[in-house]
């Protein structure tokens, strides 16, 4: 008998396409995704942990978007049965309205949210200079979850709709590609453009 994330969902059959996400994908099952910093003290210790916890950790801390902090993580704070209901409750939602393994929904909402190219700004003398450059694998992994995260907070906060139905909707869009319902997808098309101007 094989050991299931949240003791419903089973990651064998599922498979990362994404060759360059591959090794930063975590899917060794686990009865309840906290590792309560076990990897901490080593490098890249983020890769060792199961993606389902990675996105559990997020959503404590999302971290701000813009200098100006449009969105922040001041009002994020929670235990971990919050958000462990919130995610198992979001994982139910995906799965009966796709029919699908929620883990496999996850997968395909990061790699389709991952953005491959990026914009860093350096000075040449006076100037400020902009210029595309590659992002890495374990950043690609970090603002696919910040963007999944941020956008079901959005989405939430001071709204009718469930953190939970949030987050199914957004990962649900993510999986399909569809910038129209999905934030996540197009923030990285956005910066993808920018990219591809500054190069």
């Amino acid at each position: 008998m094989s050991m299931k994330i949240f003791d419903k969902w089973d990651t064998q059959g599922v498979e990362v396409k994404d060759s360059g996400l591959r090794k930063y994908i975590n899917l060794q099952p686990m009865l309840i995704p906290r590792s309560a910093g076990r990897h901490a003290t080593h490098q890249f210790h983020k890769s060792k942990m199961n993606i389902v916890e990675r996105l559990m950790n997020k959503m404590m801390v999302p971290g701000h978007r813009g200098k100006k902090h449009v969105l922040t993580s001041g009002r994020v704070v929670g235990k971990t049965q919050i958000i462990y209901k919130i995610v198992k409750n979001a994982f139910e939602k995906i799965e009966k309205q796709t029919g699908k393994n929620p883990i496999e929904v996850l997968v395909g909402a990061i790699e389709n949210s991952a953005l491959r190219e990026e914009i860093t700004a350096y000075q040449v003398g006076g100037i400020i200079m902009r210029r595309a450059v590659i992002a890495s694998p374990q950043r690609r992994v970090d603002l696919s979850l910040k963007n999944i995260v941020h956008t079901a907070y959005k989405r939430s906060f001071g709204k009718k709709e469930t953190m939970s139905d949030a987050l199914a909707n957004e990962l649900i869009a993510a999986y399909n590609n569809d910038p129209s319902k999905s934030e996540a997808v197009k923030e990285r098309e956005r910066v993808e453009r920018e990219a591809e101007g500054a190069r």
